[in-house]
Parts: structure tokens; C-alpha cells; sequence
């Protein structure tokens, strides 16, 4: 029932999770209110906000039934988190119904930002906060540019699916769109974590299960060229053996605002 939610997990998930700690200390979120946890995906940054904040309630909305599935049944606070089918661009919600509303990366996947933007400032109060982050694909997130340029070197055209080519993911995207969208207060900063990787396989096995664009480019792959992109992405990771074990840093942009009183 959970392919696709469990090989999310395996591949972003653990990334997520350990981003979100620290995202929720760059937004300085009240210790209770009503928060909106939008592409809450696999429930990472729902369930790090209610352990977190005993007070608060966090509904978590995903365009995906399996993740929302997922989510639920693995949801350790079902007396202060939820989750539910949503559309960032067209929210249920009635105004002034949260009072924050956060996006982990998943603000650049929208396909009208500017919409998911004008509907989350609608539901969240006045002087509520809205709050997003997105991953540094250029040259921060060095799990997936290593991979990008290890296939970019076997084939130049695989920089069609490079998620360094999507916008909001660069220094000052973010607060640009957030100022545009009328809110106050905006700041904008950069958040840097590392993973450790046990082994080679740790870190490539993953890119098998077809999860985003770099394992959609890989299943495309002859079995011969899965294994020429494995062998160039080990010589670019500099390690020694197949179970060397090794850290990865990534980086985050991330941006708050606080929606103007009306």
C-alpha cells in the first residue's frame, strides 16, 4: 500500500527529518495555535511541530492519498495532528483559520506559487507567520549534486531533469516572492545540516526506487549505464571503499514572513 511513501522515505525522507528540527527554529513558531503543514508529504515536519509544541495543533495537507495514508498511520500525536487531501493552490480553509502556515521543501514543486502563496496568506491571522524552505539544488545539496554531475558527465542531456534548473531555489528567490506577496517582517537564511552515509550502497541505493527526477533519469537507464553513473558517482564522492562510510552536507534556503494586519 506504501510503495512509493516507504521509498520516499528511504531516499528524502531521512532528510527531511532532519531538517525540520531546525527549520522550526528559524520560524519561532508560538508554543500553541492551529498550524497548517503544507506538502506535509510523509508527516517529518508535522510531527517534529507537535512534539515540539505540546500546545499546538498541526493539520497536514498533501496532494497525495498514499502520503496522507502514510502519514496517518504512522502519526504518533492523532490527538494534535491530522491529515488530510489538499491542494496548497486552492485551500478549504476559511480566512484567518491558522496561525502559521509552514512549507518544507515544497514550495518550488507548486505549480502557481504565487496562488499558494496569496491562499496560505488568506487562512493564516494577522500577524500569523508564513514560513517556507527549499533545498539549495545548485550546489548546497551535495547528495543530489553529486549525482547530477556525475550524470551529467555521462550524458549533457540529463540536465533537462537537474532540479537546479527549478525556481525559488536560489539565494533571495524566496523573500523576493515573499515581499511581492505583501508580508512583513520578511527575513530570509540559510540552513546547513550533514548526513552520514554507512556505505557507497547507503547513499546510491535509493536512487533505484524512482523517487523524483534523478530516479526517474536512472530507470531509464540500460543496466550497463546504472552501473557506469554508480562507478562515476563513487569517484566523485572520493571514498576509498564500498563501505567507507562518509557525510554529505546540504543546504536549505528558508524565508518568514508575518501576514499584515488587514
Amino acid at each position: 500500500m506504501f510503495g512509493d511513501a516507504e521509498a520516499y522515505e528511504r531516499f528524502m525522507g531521512r532528510w527531511s527529518r532532519l531538517l525540520a528540527p531546525r527549520f522550526l527554529d528559524f520560524t519561532g513558531l508560538p508554543e500553541r495555535g492551529r498550524m497548517l503543514d503544507v506538502g506535509s508529504g510523509t508527516g517529518s515536519l508535522a510531527f517534529a511541530a507537535t512534539e515540539r509544541n505540546r500546545r499546538a495543533r498541526v493539520v497536514g495537507i498533501d496532494p497525495s492519498t498514499e502520503y496522507v495514508s502514510y502519514a496517518t498511520s504512522r502519526n504518533p500525536f492523532p490527538d494534535r495532528a491530522s491529515f488530510e487531501v489538499g491542494d496548497a493552490q486552492q485551500l478549504h480553509f476559511p480566512d484567518a483559520d491558522f496561525d502559521a502556515a509552514l512549507l518544507l521543501l515544497v514550495f518550488n514543486f507548486i505549480p502557481d506559487p504565487k496562488k499558494a502563496l496569496s491562499e496560505l496568506r488568506r487562512v493564516t491571522r494577522p500577524g500569523g507567520i508564513l514560513s517556507a524552505a527549499v533545498w539549495d539544488y545548485g550546489g548546497g545539496m551535495r547528495m543530489l549534486r553529486t549525482f547530477w554531475d556525475a550524470a551529467l558527465h555521462m550524458d549533457p542531456g540529463a540536465g533537462k531533469l537537474d532540479e537546479k534548473q527549478m525556481p525559488l531555489c536560489r539565494a533571495g528567490e524566496l523573500a523576493a516572492l515573499w515581499r511581492q506577496g505583501g508580508l512583513e517582517n520578511v527575513r530570509e537564511q540559510s540552513i546547513e545540516i550533514t548526513m552520514r552515509f554507512e556505505s557507497l550502497a547507503d547513499y546510491w541505493d535509493p536512487f533505484l526506487l524512482g523517487q523524483g527526477p534523478a530516479g526517474s533519469w536512472v530507470r531509464r537507464l540500460e543496466r550497463g549505464q546504472v552501473q557506469t553513473l554508480r562507478d562515476e558517482v563513487k569517484r566523485r564522492l572520493s571514498i576509498p571503499a564500498e563501505n567507507t562510510p562518509f557525510v554529505l552536507s546540504a543546504r536549505a534556503w528558508s524565508v518568514r514572513g508575518a501576514v499584515p494586519n488587514r
